[in-house]
């Protein structure tokens, strides 16, 4: 197991005439396995995105709880949660994420350096040549396409070797050959290395690479399935 979540949600005040409160997020439990890839499919709106960042340490629930190999992460502390966030989840946000001021292989390996880690150059030397941005490290953010700054993003975090890897909608900028290309080598980080992949995405092309598939809608989860 490397991650599971217990009864989590996260629920949010409205004022509407009255108090009144919505479930963004209604309770679930989920075991994401290392070794497995788990994609997460939806509607947009349907708490997806939310859900990820309750398991990868960056939203607290409103209850529940969310343990990664038996560390229950929102016990510990802001320095440990920090910690452990470095050492052993990595994140592929939705949203841009680079530093216009350094370039292409300087953006990969700052978490690394930010967290005092050796710098992973091997690794993401390695990754940038598979996925296709080797050409561009010398290169700013600026010069690069909405799909080249994807590419970056994911290779800045499988570089740092997580034990778990949330990517949240990683090919909505990628024509059909890159989508392939990273959900390829999302497979092949979660069957070779045994690490834990959770992707949250829209895209059906997903599916086929997938061990585990979670449909959500309306705040929950409403199926889970091994692929046939």
């Amino acid at each position: 197991m490397a991650v599971k979540a217990e009864n989590i949600s996260k629920r949010y005040f409205r004022k509407t005439g009255g108090a009144n409160y919505f479930y963004a997020v209604k309770p679930i439990t989920l075991t994401i396995e290392a070794g497995e890839v788990a994609v997460l499919t939806g509607r947009s709106g349907s708490g997806k995105t939310t859900l990820l960042n309750m398991l990868s340490g960056l939203l607290k629930p409103t209850e529940g709880r969310v343990w990664i190999d038996g560390a229950d992460l929102y016990s510990l502390d802001d320095r440990a949660l920090s910690r452990l966030r470095g050492e052993r989840i990595g994140v592929v946000p939705q949203g841009r994420s680079a530093i216009d001021t350094l370039t292409v292989l300087e953006n990969i390996l700052l978490p690394a350096k930010l967290c005092g880690k050796p710098l992973p150059i091997e690794a993401a030397s390695q990754w940038m040549e598979r996925l296709g941005v080797a050409p561009l490290r010398d290169a700013r953010p600026a010069a690069l396409s909405g799909g080249e700054l994807r590419r970056m993003a994911i290779v800045r975090a499988l570089a740092q070797s997580p034990d778990i890897l949330f990517a949240d909608e990683p090919t909505g900028d990628l024509d059909d050959e890159n989508t392939n290309l990273v959900l390829s080598a999302f497979r092949d980080y979660a069957h070779e290395q045994k690490k834990a992949v959770f992707v949250v995405t829209h895209e059906n092309s997903a599916l086929q690479y997938a061990d585990m598939i979670y449909r959500m809608d309306g705040g929950q989860i409403i199926s889970s399935a091994e692929p046939k």
